[in-house]
């Protein structure tokens, strides 16, 4: 009887989370479908009455004139920037996580990163725009990209190093003895073995650089190297605002991160698999 209730609570649990999830994003899409009569109706209606699909029409096309021109110039450049960051950070995080995690005595090093990571984004904000200033970068993908992985890599490699010190010791050491050196006992058995926690650090990262607005918003001043959640403030920035089409940039702007999530479900599910097999 017990378990019954359990498994009851349980679900129901899971229920809750997922209309606390859902509905939001249901409510999005009925807004960007609705017109702007149904939107100012009172007392409000949940349905529209004229389904309007023309604001996603506007926004996934590049004709001069229409959102889109705007919307899918910045999507393109947060692919850019958020998988550049994503990219870089972890080929830097992965060396510097295992020396961490295999070579101890050096942990001062990245609790101080850490502590850098904790300070307030707006302390860097001068020395990062003169930087990238002297070095021409600014409203460039590149400059971005070197601001977000300062942000992105301290935690990475936190993340990587946890993982690192749960694998076991002894398959290094064998494969150490069987003449392996030590890049090759990185790239063949450890990190195979943490492949779980690469797919989660990616995920991490890339959402991370996804979603950044501050530093977006300070150091870029067109549309050449604004990212999206510029783009999507400067939409509300009008005097006459449409919320539908704010409401189809959201759910618009939500998708490339749900076809990530989904991808790196898979890289986590067969990570964990051959963890377990080579372990």
């Amino acid at each position: 009887m017990k378990q019954k209730i359990r498994l009851v609570l349980r679900y129901l649990a899971a229920l809750v989370l997922a209309i606390s999830i859902l509905a939001p994003l249901l409510w999005m899409f009925l807004m960007s479908v609705s017109s702007a009569e149904d939107l100012t109706r009172i007392p409000l209606e949940w349905l529209p009455r004229h389904w309007d699909f023309s604001r996603y029409a506007s926004l996934l096309t590049l004709q001069a004139g229409q959102p889109g021109a705007l919307f899918l110039h910045a999507l393109g450049n947060s692919l850019l920037v958020a998988c550049g960051a994503t990219i870089i950070s972890l080929l830097l995080a992965i060396p510097a996580a295992y020396s961490f995690s295999r070579y101890p005595g050096r942990d001062g090093w990245l609790f101080g990163s850490l502590a850098i990571y904790m300070v307030p984004p707006v302390a860097f904000v001068l020395p990062l725009y003169f930087i990238l200033e002297k070095l021409t970068l600014l409203n460039t993908h590149l400059g971005l990209i070197l601001v977000y992985c300062s942000m992105i890599l301290p935690f990475l490699t936190w993340m990587l190093k946890n993982q690192f010190d749960a694998l076991p010791v002894d398959i290094e050491q064998a494969s150490r003895l069987d003449g392996l050196r030590y890049w090759q006992v990185l790239l063949r058995i450890t990190l195979p073995l943490a492949k779980p926690a690469l797919g989660a650090s990616a995920m991490f990262g890339w959402l991370l650089a996804w979603d950044e607005f501050f530093y977006a918003l300070l150091f870029t001043n067109n549309i050449d190297a604004q990212t999206l959640p510029v783009t999507i403030a400067g939409f509300t920035a009008g005097r006459a605002t449409d919320d539908g089409l704010i409401a189809a940039v959201g759910i618009l702007a939500a998708i490339p991160p749900l076809f990530i999530a989904l991808w790196l479900q898979k890289t986590l599910v067969s990570g964990l698999t051959a963890g377990g097999s080579k372990g």
